[in-house]
């Protein structure tokens, strides 16, 4: 019984926070899985993206009344994500797992770093854009913004084998991307990678299940704990400005990264 509170509470707490930056919480549940409920590598990613899932349809509901969401662009990178999520899962029975685990965080501290350090002046994607954006929230804010849709598919492809691998959410990576080299906006950004998360976790934990790498039992009361803290989280994120959205992404990537790092060593 008190396996499954804690899975419940993790379940929580972890979508709470992953929600409120379009992470997932996958970077919570993926330690204390490891730490607390000893698993191979592959069902700890497996069981990971399975709950990510429910997280994902969880924030997207919210975020859809919220009107933030960019469903075109959205479809197009997780289109772009699906065939990486099912190498991603294939792959994780083969590799090195500390080696990966390291180098991966390694990235994502990285990531982190531009994000705190990045310069202050108007955004501007990288390449020229291809795609224009425009449209109206819940609160009859305007966001308009262009970005180059293939640079945009490029990293979508090589994510989905990323995220998938790792069991820890595209929305790690997905979101600093779209922020800093598609120039969306923060709230935009976030709310759009829960969205295309729940796309691409759906091959990823289709593709995981296919290999036996999900433990269904925990994934139950993930998930439950998951769909209470994706209601949580994205409601928090729509009170909160895009600039604080963005230093808790970073403080959280950093977080992370060094779990990742340290805790393969």
């Amino acid at each position: 019984m008190m396996e499954a509170v804690l899975l419940l509470l993790t379940g929580i707490f972890a979508a709470a926070c992953g929600s409120l930056v379009g992470l997932g919480g996958a970077f919570i549940i993926v330690p204390i899985l490891a730490l607390f409920f000893p698993m191979p590598a592959s069902d700890i990613a497996g069981t990971s993206m399975a709950v990510l899932l429910f997280t994902a349809i969880s924030s997207t509901w919210t975020y859809s009344r919220q009107k933030r969401i960019d469903y075109k662009s959205g479809v197009y990178f997780a289109i772009a994500m699906m065939p990486g999520a099912v190498f991603g899962a294939w792959l994780t029975q083969f590799f090195d797992t500390d080696t990966f685990y390291t180098a991966f965080g390694i990235f994502l501290f990285c990531m982190a770093l531009f994000l705190l350090f990045r310069p202050k002046n108007k955004q501007r994607s990288a390449g020229r854009p291809t795609t224009r954006r425009t449209f109206t929230d819940l609160t009859g804010h305007t966001y308009e913004y262009s970005y180059n849709r293939w640079i945009g598919l490029s990293i979508a492809l090589a994510v989905g084998v990323i995220s998938t691998s790792f069991g820890v959410g595209g929305g790690s990576v997905m979101v600093p991307t779209m922020v800093m080299l598609l120039a969306f906006p923060p709230h935009i950004a976030t709310a759009t990678s829960m969205f295309l998360m729940v796309l691409s976790a759906a091959v990823g934990t289709a593709a995981h299940a296919y290999f036996g790498h999900v433990q269904w039992e925990s994934v139950l009361w993930l998930a439950i704990g998951a769909v209470i803290g994706g209601q949580i989280g994205s409601a928090l994120a729509a009170k909160l400005p895009g600039a604080i959205i963005l230093r808790v992404l970073a403080i959280s990537l950093i977080f992370v990264s060094l779990r990742l790092i340290f805790g393969s060593s």
